[in-house]
């Protein structure tokens, strides 16, 4: 974590309580679209948008179901993918994981990660690079909040997370109704009613739902 990156983090979002996980502070962003421009984040640069700023639906909905259902992560290795502002990660070290890494390719995430990681009092080990074409290493459980926003970013995901599952990792996924989630991939285990950014999303509140990714057989797609 750089101090350029951290003091950037500090200057622009306040640390506040996760509207649908209280139990959890994060440094989050009062007003998303000046932040968004600030950090060229329209998708008119490479800079990546600064996702790390706000408690996404996904992530939210994650973060809960890990929190009331700390055996999901208890003692076992986790990996948080594209992990954010880290609220998942947080809360897979709040219900007892064994080591939790949280991998971002935005250097501000790393760092908000970080920061939000010491805030609350747990260890996260935060990691910046895109590792979709690789493997979740030695990941007992890999977790993923709102990830499958756009086609792209959708197949690089499913096939990563296909991987873990075929290398016996337990994947889970908080999804709030995304264009491209493949649901037949998926199993449901619990949905919830999540309050949002009326500003980013257009509604105060969306149905969220966390899935269980199922293996399955490779096939050329994969």
């Amino acid at each position: 974590m750089s101090a350029l990156s951290a003091a950037f983090v500090r200057l622009h979002a306040r640390l506040t309580p996760v509207a649908f996980v209280p139990e959890v502070r994060l440094h989050q962003a009062d007003e998303p679209i000046g932040l968004w421009e600030l950090t060229e984040g329209e998708f008119r640069s490479d800079r990546p948008p600064p996702f790390w700023a706000f408690a996404w639906a996904g992530g939210q909905g994650l973060a809960r179901y890990v929190t009331d259902h700390p055996e999901t992560v208890a003692g076992r290795r986790v990996l948080d993918l594209a992990s954010g502002s880290g609220l998942v990660a947080i809360a897979a070290a709040r219900a007892g994981a064994a080591a939790v890494r949280a991998v971002e390719i935005d250097e501000l995430a790393v760092a908000a990660v970080a920061l939000n990681a010491e805030a609350n009092g747990v260890r996260v080990d935060a990691e910046l690079g895109d590792i979709l074409d690789g493997d979740a290493h030695d990941a007992e459980v890999v977790l993923a909040g709102d990830v499958f926003y756009s086609e792209a970013m959708a197949n690089r995901v499913l096939r990563f997370l296909l991987r873990a599952t075929r290398a016996g990792a337990s994947v889970l996924v908080g999804d709030p109704g995304r264009a491209f989630l493949p649901r037949e991939r998926f199993d449901e285990l619990a949905a919830y009613q999540v309050p949002v950014s009326e500003a980013l999303e257009s509604v105060r509140v969306k149905r969220t739902t966390v899935w269980r990714l199922r293996a399955g057989r490779p096939t050329a797609a994969d």
